[in-house]
Protein backbone atom coordinates (compact mmCIF):
# COMPACT_ATOMS: atom_id res chain seq x y z
CA UNK A 1 0.00 0.00 0.00
CA UNK A 2 3.03 2.27 -0.19
CA UNK A 3 2.91 4.53 -3.18
CA UNK A 4 5.77 2.93 -5.11
CA UNK A 5 6.20 2.33 -8.79
CA UNK A 6 3.96 5.16 -10.03
CA UNK A 7 4.94 7.88 -12.49
CA UNK A 8 5.77 11.28 -11.06
CA UNK A 9 2.92 13.14 -12.76
CA UNK A 10 1.06 15.84 -10.78
CA UNK A 11 -1.50 14.35 -8.42
CA UNK A 12 -4.64 15.60 -6.76
CA UNK A 13 -3.85 16.80 -3.24
CA UNK A 14 -6.78 15.51 -1.22
CA UNK A 15 -5.25 16.72 2.03
CA UNK A 16 -6.50 20.26 1.44
CA UNK A 17 -9.87 21.54 2.69
CA UNK A 18 -12.86 20.37 0.68
CA UNK A 19 -14.03 23.74 -0.70
CA UNK A 20 -10.74 24.28 -2.55
CA UNK A 21 -10.38 20.71 -3.73
CA UNK A 22 -13.69 19.20 -4.84
CA UNK A 23 -14.20 21.72 -7.62
CA UNK A 24 -10.75 21.30 -9.17
CA UNK A 25 -11.03 17.52 -8.92
CA UNK A 26 -14.13 17.51 -11.13
CA UNK A 27 -12.65 19.90 -13.66
CA UNK A 28 -9.62 17.67 -14.21
CA UNK A 29 -10.29 15.84 -17.52
CA UNK A 30 -8.11 12.84 -16.69
CA UNK A 31 -9.78 12.39 -13.31
CA UNK A 32 -13.24 12.68 -14.83
CA UNK A 33 -12.47 10.13 -17.54
CA UNK A 34 -10.86 7.60 -15.20
CA UNK A 35 -13.46 8.08 -12.44
CA UNK A 36 -16.44 7.58 -14.76
CA UNK A 37 -14.95 4.46 -16.35
CA UNK A 38 -13.95 3.09 -12.93
CA UNK A 39 -17.44 3.61 -11.52
CA UNK A 40 -19.04 1.90 -14.53
CA UNK A 41 -16.68 -1.06 -14.10
CA UNK A 42 -17.40 -1.53 -10.40
CA UNK A 43 -21.12 -1.15 -11.07
CA UNK A 44 -21.04 -3.97 -13.61
CA UNK A 45 -18.82 -5.97 -11.25
CA UNK A 46 -21.25 -5.63 -8.37
CA UNK A 47 -24.03 -6.60 -10.73
CA UNK A 48 -22.31 -9.92 -11.35
CA UNK A 49 -19.28 -9.59 -13.65
CA UNK A 50 -16.92 -9.48 -10.69
CA UNK A 51 -13.52 -9.64 -12.41
CA UNK A 52 -13.75 -6.35 -14.26
CA UNK A 53 -14.13 -4.37 -11.03
CA UNK A 54 -10.43 -4.89 -10.25
CA UNK A 55 -9.53 -2.49 -13.03
CA UNK A 56 -11.21 0.42 -11.21
CA UNK A 57 -8.46 1.13 -8.67
CA UNK A 58 -5.56 1.09 -11.19
CA UNK A 59 -7.57 3.49 -13.36
CA UNK A 60 -8.08 6.00 -10.57
CA UNK A 61 -4.47 5.51 -9.50
CA UNK A 62 -3.46 7.22 -12.75
CA UNK A 63 -4.50 10.52 -11.15
CA UNK A 64 -3.86 9.98 -7.43
CA UNK A 65 -2.06 7.68 -4.96
CA UNK A 66 -3.60 4.18 -4.81
CA UNK A 67 -4.80 4.56 -1.21
CA UNK A 68 -6.78 7.68 -2.10
CA UNK A 69 -8.33 5.79 -5.02
CA UNK A 70 -9.26 2.90 -2.72
CA UNK A 71 -10.71 5.31 -0.16
CA UNK A 72 -12.89 6.97 -2.81
CA UNK A 73 -14.17 3.65 -4.12
CA UNK A 74 -14.86 2.00 -0.74
CA UNK A 75 -18.01 4.01 0.18
CA UNK A 76 -19.33 3.41 -3.34
CA UNK A 77 -18.71 -0.33 -2.95
CA UNK A 78 -20.49 -0.35 0.42
CA UNK A 79 -23.61 1.27 -1.01
CA UNK A 80 -23.56 -1.10 -3.99
CA UNK A 81 -23.15 -4.02 -1.59
CA UNK A 82 -26.44 -3.12 0.09
CA UNK A 83 -28.21 -3.24 -3.28
CA UNK A 84 -26.43 -6.42 -4.42
CA UNK A 85 -26.93 -8.30 -1.13
CA UNK A 86 -30.65 -7.61 -1.34
CA UNK A 87 -30.76 -8.65 -5.02
CA UNK A 88 -28.92 -11.96 -4.48
CA UNK A 89 -30.27 -12.66 -0.99
CA UNK A 90 -31.71 -16.03 -2.11
CA UNK A 91 -28.84 -17.06 -4.41
CA UNK A 92 -25.66 -17.78 -2.46
CA UNK A 93 -23.75 -20.66 -0.89
CA UNK A 94 -23.56 -20.38 2.89
CA UNK A 95 -20.86 -23.03 3.33
CA UNK A 96 -18.34 -21.26 1.13
CA UNK A 97 -18.92 -17.91 2.79
CA UNK A 98 -18.64 -19.56 6.23
CA UNK A 99 -15.26 -21.17 5.51
CA UNK A 100 -13.77 -18.20 3.65
CA UNK A 101 -14.68 -15.36 6.02
CA UNK A 102 -12.40 -16.43 8.92
CA UNK A 103 -9.49 -16.39 6.48
CA UNK A 104 -10.61 -13.00 5.18
CA UNK A 105 -10.43 -11.57 8.71
CA UNK A 106 -6.82 -12.74 8.94
CA UNK A 107 -6.02 -11.38 5.48
CA UNK A 108 -7.46 -7.92 6.14
CA UNK A 109 -5.63 -7.75 9.49
CA UNK A 110 -2.35 -8.67 7.78
CA UNK A 111 -2.92 -6.01 5.13
CA UNK A 112 -3.46 -3.41 7.85
CA UNK A 113 -0.30 -4.49 9.67
CA UNK A 114 1.82 -4.58 6.51
CA UNK A 115 0.39 -1.47 4.85
CA UNK A 116 3.60 0.51 5.12
CA UNK A 117 5.90 -2.43 4.39
CA UNK A 118 4.59 -4.22 1.29
CA UNK A 119 4.88 -2.21 -1.96
CA UNK A 120 1.77 -2.08 -4.14
CA UNK A 121 3.69 -3.48 -7.08
CA UNK A 122 4.74 -6.61 -5.20
CA UNK A 123 1.09 -7.31 -4.37
CA UNK A 124 0.05 -6.75 -7.99
CA UNK A 125 2.79 -9.09 -9.19
CA UNK A 126 1.77 -11.87 -6.80
CA UNK A 127 -1.94 -11.55 -7.64
CA UNK A 128 -1.17 -11.50 -11.35
CA UNK A 129 0.98 -14.65 -11.20
CA UNK A 130 -1.67 -16.56 -9.21
CA UNK A 131 -4.51 -15.51 -11.51
CA UNK A 132 -2.70 -16.14 -14.81
CA UNK A 133 -1.37 -19.53 -13.66
CA UNK A 134 -4.81 -20.62 -12.46
CA UNK A 135 -6.62 -19.71 -15.69
CA UNK A 136 -3.90 -21.20 -17.92
CA UNK A 137 -4.21 -24.44 -15.97
CA UNK A 138 -7.97 -24.41 -16.52
CA UNK A 139 -7.61 -23.69 -20.23
CA UNK A 140 -4.77 -26.04 -21.08
CA UNK A 141 -4.68 -28.57 -18.25
CA UNK A 142 -6.96 -31.53 -17.78
CA UNK A 143 -10.28 -30.19 -16.52
CA UNK A 144 -11.30 -32.12 -13.37
CA UNK A 145 -14.96 -32.78 -12.64
CA UNK A 146 -16.69 -30.21 -10.43
CA UNK A 147 -15.68 -30.63 -6.81
CA UNK A 148 -15.97 -28.83 -3.48
CA UNK A 149 -12.54 -27.91 -2.03
CA UNK A 150 -11.78 -28.48 1.63
CA UNK A 151 -12.60 -26.03 4.41
CA UNK A 152 -8.86 -25.43 4.79
CA UNK A 153 -8.76 -24.35 1.15
CA UNK A 154 -11.54 -21.89 1.90
CA UNK A 155 -9.69 -20.41 4.86
CA UNK A 156 -6.43 -20.13 2.88
CA UNK A 157 -7.88 -18.53 -0.23
CA UNK A 158 -10.22 -16.43 1.90
CA UNK A 159 -7.14 -15.02 3.65
CA UNK A 160 -5.51 -14.34 0.29
CA UNK A 161 -8.64 -12.63 -0.97
CA UNK A 162 -9.03 -10.52 2.16
CA UNK A 163 -5.39 -9.45 2.02
CA UNK A 164 -5.39 -8.50 -1.64
CA UNK A 165 -8.80 -6.81 -1.36
CA UNK A 166 -7.61 -4.58 1.46
CA UNK A 167 -4.19 -3.79 0.05
CA UNK A 168 -4.98 -3.51 -3.68
CA UNK A 169 -8.76 -4.00 -4.15
CA UNK A 170 -7.96 -7.15 -6.14
CA UNK A 171 -9.45 -10.00 -4.17
CA UNK A 172 -11.16 -11.82 -7.03
CA UNK A 173 -8.30 -14.09 -8.26
CA UNK A 174 -7.72 -15.81 -4.87
CA UNK A 175 -11.48 -16.06 -4.36
CA UNK A 176 -11.90 -17.59 -7.82
CA UNK A 177 -9.25 -20.25 -7.21
CA UNK A 178 -11.47 -21.67 -4.47
CA UNK A 179 -14.89 -21.02 -6.03
CA UNK A 180 -14.72 -21.54 -9.80
CA UNK A 181 -13.75 -25.27 -9.72
CA UNK A 182 -17.08 -25.95 -7.99
CA UNK A 183 -18.94 -24.82 -11.13
CA UNK A 184 -21.95 -23.57 -9.26
CA UNK A 185 -25.09 -22.31 -10.88
CA UNK A 186 -24.40 -18.87 -12.35
CA UNK A 187 -26.57 -16.87 -9.94
CA UNK A 188 -25.36 -18.89 -6.94
CA UNK A 189 -21.77 -18.10 -7.90
CA UNK A 190 -22.48 -14.39 -8.23
CA UNK A 191 -24.47 -14.34 -5.00
CA UNK A 192 -21.68 -16.08 -3.08
CA UNK A 193 -19.14 -13.55 -4.35
CA UNK A 194 -21.54 -10.74 -3.42
CA UNK A 195 -21.98 -11.90 0.18
CA UNK A 196 -18.29 -12.59 0.71
CA UNK A 197 -16.98 -9.30 -0.66
CA UNK A 198 -19.72 -7.30 1.07
CA UNK A 199 -18.39 -8.65 4.38
CA UNK A 200 -14.77 -7.99 3.34
CA UNK A 201 -15.59 -4.39 2.39
CA UNK A 202 -17.03 -3.78 5.86
CA UNK A 203 -13.79 -5.17 7.35
CA UNK A 204 -11.82 -2.64 5.27
CA UNK A 205 -13.43 0.41 6.91
CA UNK A 206 -11.34 0.37 10.10
CA UNK A 207 -7.94 -0.07 8.39
CA UNK A 208 -8.63 2.68 5.87
CA UNK A 209 -9.90 5.05 8.55
CA UNK A 210 -6.93 4.18 10.76
CA UNK A 211 -4.48 4.92 7.95
CA UNK A 212 -6.12 8.33 7.44
CA UNK A 213 -7.26 7.82 3.85
CA UNK A 214 -11.00 8.06 4.54
CA UNK A 215 -11.70 11.78 4.85
CA UNK A 216 -14.47 14.30 4.25
CA UNK A 217 -12.94 15.13 0.87
CA UNK A 218 -12.84 11.55 -0.38
CA UNK A 219 -16.38 10.94 0.92
CA UNK A 220 -17.69 13.96 -1.01
CA UNK A 221 -16.11 12.66 -4.21
CA UNK A 222 -17.63 9.22 -3.53
CA UNK A 223 -21.05 10.78 -3.02
CA UNK A 224 -20.87 12.64 -6.33
CA UNK A 225 -20.09 9.40 -8.19
CA UNK A 226 -22.69 7.30 -6.34
CA UNK A 227 -25.74 7.70 -8.67
CA UNK A 228 -23.84 6.42 -11.72
CA UNK A 229 -22.45 3.54 -9.66
CA UNK A 230 -25.88 2.36 -8.53
CA UNK A 231 -27.32 2.71 -12.05
CA UNK A 232 -24.59 0.52 -13.55
CA UNK A 233 -25.15 -1.95 -10.72
CA UNK A 234 -28.63 -2.63 -12.09
CA UNK A 235 -27.20 -2.86 -15.61
CA UNK A 236 -24.94 -5.62 -14.29
CA UNK A 237 -27.95 -7.48 -12.83
CA UNK A 238 -29.68 -7.30 -16.20
CA UNK A 239 -26.65 -8.59 -18.13
CA UNK A 240 -26.04 -11.51 -15.75
CA UNK A 241 -29.63 -12.69 -16.02
CA UNK A 242 -29.42 -12.73 -19.81
CA UNK A 243 -26.06 -14.48 -20.13
CA UNK A 244 -26.29 -18.31 -20.30
CA UNK A 245 -24.28 -20.25 -17.70
CA UNK A 246 -21.61 -21.76 -20.01
CA UNK A 247 -20.71 -18.44 -21.70
CA UNK A 248 -20.85 -16.77 -18.29
CA UNK A 249 -18.11 -19.07 -16.98
CA UNK A 250 -16.06 -18.52 -20.14
CA UNK A 251 -16.39 -14.77 -19.67
CA UNK A 252 -15.47 -15.12 -15.97
CA UNK A 253 -12.27 -17.01 -16.77
CA UNK A 254 -11.40 -14.61 -19.59
CA UNK A 255 -11.93 -11.58 -17.35
CA UNK A 256 -9.86 -13.16 -14.60
CA UNK A 257 -7.03 -13.84 -17.05
CA UNK A 258 -7.17 -10.34 -18.54
CA UNK A 259 -7.20 -8.52 -15.21
CA UNK A 260 -4.52 -10.82 -13.75
CA UNK A 261 -2.30 -10.23 -16.79
CA UNK A 262 -2.70 -6.46 -16.44
CA UNK A 263 -1.85 -6.64 -12.73
CA UNK A 264 1.17 -8.81 -13.55
CA UNK A 265 2.37 -6.28 -16.12
CA UNK A 266 1.76 -3.32 -13.78
CA UNK A 267 3.59 -4.99 -10.92
CA UNK A 268 6.55 -5.99 -13.08
CA UNK A 269 6.84 -2.54 -14.65
CA UNK A 270 6.55 -0.81 -11.28
CA UNK A 271 9.23 -2.98 -9.69
CA UNK A 272 11.49 -2.45 -12.71
CA UNK A 273 11.17 1.34 -12.34
CA UNK A 274 11.80 1.12 -8.59
CA UNK A 275 14.90 -1.03 -8.98
CA UNK A 276 16.34 1.04 -11.82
Amino acid sequence: MRHQGYPSRPRLDLSQPAPTQIGPVFTDPLFLATALIAVILIGLAKGGFSGIGMAATPLLALTMPPLHALAILLPILLVQDVVSVWWYRRDWDGWNVKVMLPGAVIGVALAWALASVVPDDVVRLIIGVIGVAFVLNVWFGKMPPPYRPSALSGVFWGAGSGFTSAIASAGMPPFSVHILPQRMDKLRLVGTATMFFAAVNVMRIAPYAGLGDLSRETLLISLALMPLAVATNFLGFWLVQRTPTVPFYRISYALMFLVSAVLLAQGSAGLWRTLH
